[in-house]
């Protein structure tokens, strides 16, 4: 019995990276032996056991034979001579596909190290097309690795072309779509994975509505990158930049969307793009099954950007209704979403990128400005029914109105 350290934990040691986790190969045993051995069994389709102390994944070595359609249709055979080289090569990069012995050996039989140099993502063999979450995987190591300098090899591009336009992507579960474009969101460089996703012609297949806004022009004097979907590209780079959680990083996603079913007679302008594009959200997040945060505040930042861009001119009122619409009262968390979301829009164009966005200070004051309503003194004052909530509007409107002035003649 052999055990190697396999996969991310050699190549990111490899690359000088930290190592998060680590995965096991063992070669020459049964699972009847791993149990005798103290590890628990806890694989469902193969056999893959946790280490009795650290309990890491310890997996047997196995092939994999396609039987099926997806990403789920496959057969595999784990077996006490299965070699190290036949489980490595069903993996999907070269890079992924090394090995470390328990001396310290690298095990490279593809040739992954050339590739780290050479920054390269190139699939392992031709088996590679066989797998459809493949091409979400290799988009989300591009977006992962693309500071370094990392590109996805043309020839393995070629392939991700053939599985896009195979028709094995329409059996991807929308689950596990979600999953990869989460972790792909929080990745250093998010908007490489749709870009990738776009080259390989998955994106039309995969995120329809992102796909269309290819080629909508947007006026040139706020948007000098003109290309709307250049525009989402600078935007989610920019959300990386302002380091936002996953469900503002979802939200400026979805902002925009409503630009694609502009009139082409009314571009560059899209006038109510903002209705649009939160409707198209709600299809995108029912679509992907989004979790229901993410998918209610990209919906509420697609209708209300523009309402943030412009908070510094908004009526006390609008204010107020906006606050309603985010239900800032009993979600406070859900404002700094928005927040983030919209400054992301605001300096994700060409030329914008380093300036101010002193909207969000303004509405984070006027939020603020709310908590100094005393409810339970016009509760005390006998008002009761609606006419309670007609009072506390009224007194919520007036402490924003008391702020905005402040504001305006500090």
């Amino acid at each position: 019995m052999k055990v190697y350290l396999v996969g991310g934990a050699v190549r990111d040691s490899l690359l000088g990276l930290p190592v998060t986790e680590k995965d096991w190969v063992v070669v020459g045993a049964t699972p009847e032996e791993m149990e005798a051995n103290g590890f628990r069994p806890v694989g469902k389709d193969f056999p893959v056991f946790l280490h009795p102390d650290t309990q890491e994944e310890y997996a047997l070595a196995r092939t994999e034979r396609k039987s099926g359609h997806g990403y789920g249709g496959f057969t595999f055979h784990a077996a006490s001579d299965v070699s190290l080289e036949e489980d490595l090569i069903r993996r999907d990069l070269t890079i992924n596909a090394m090995a470390r012995s328990e001396g310290g050996e690298v095990v490279d039989p593809f040739q992954g190290k050339i590739d780290l140099k050479a920054r390269l993502l190139r699939h392992v063999s031709p088996a590679f097309a066989e797998d459809p979450l493949r091409v979400l995987r290799v988009a989300r190591f591009a977006a992962r690795y693309h500071w370094l300098g990392f590109r996805v090899a043309d020839d393995t591009l070629t392939l991700m072309r053939q599985l896009s336009d195979s028709g094995e992507l329409d059996y991807l579960v929308p689950e596990r779509v979600w999953k990869e474009t989460s972790r792909a969101l929080m990745e250093p460089a998010p908007q490489v994975f749709f870009q990738v996703l776009h080259a390989c012609g998955a994106l039309e297949k995969l995120f329809p509505e992102l796909a269309a806004l290819d080629g909508v022009p947007q006026p040139e004097a706020h948007h000098p990158e003109v290309d709307t979907l250049v525009h989402q590209w600078l935007c989610l780079e920019m959300a990386a930049k302002l380091k936002l959680p996953l469900t503002a990083r979802y939200a400026v996603l979805c902002h925009d969307l409503g630009k694609a079913k502009t009139p082409q007679t009314e571009w560059p302008r899209h006038i109510a793009h903002e209705i649009r594009s939160a409707r198209l959200s709600r299809t995108l997040s029912k679509r992907l099954r989004v979790p229901r945060d993410a998918a209610d505040t990209a919906a509420l930042v697609a209708e209300y950007h523009t309402h943030c861009h412009r908070a510094l001119e908004l009526k006390p009122q609008t204010v107020w209704k906006l606050f309603k619409a985010l239900d800032v009262i009993r979600r406070p968390e859900r404002l700094e979403d928005f927040l983030g979301a919209c400054e992301a829009d605001a300096r994700g164009r060409t030329g914008f990128e380093d300036r101010d966005y002193p909207q969000a200070n303004y509405l984070r004051g006027a939020a603020q400005a709310l908590q100094c309503v005393d409810v339970a003194a016009l509760r005390a004052q006998g008002i009761e029914g609606p006419a309670l909530g007609d009072a506390i509007e009224k007194a919520r409107i007036q402490a924003i109105t008391t702020f905005k002035q402040q504001e305006l003649n500090p």
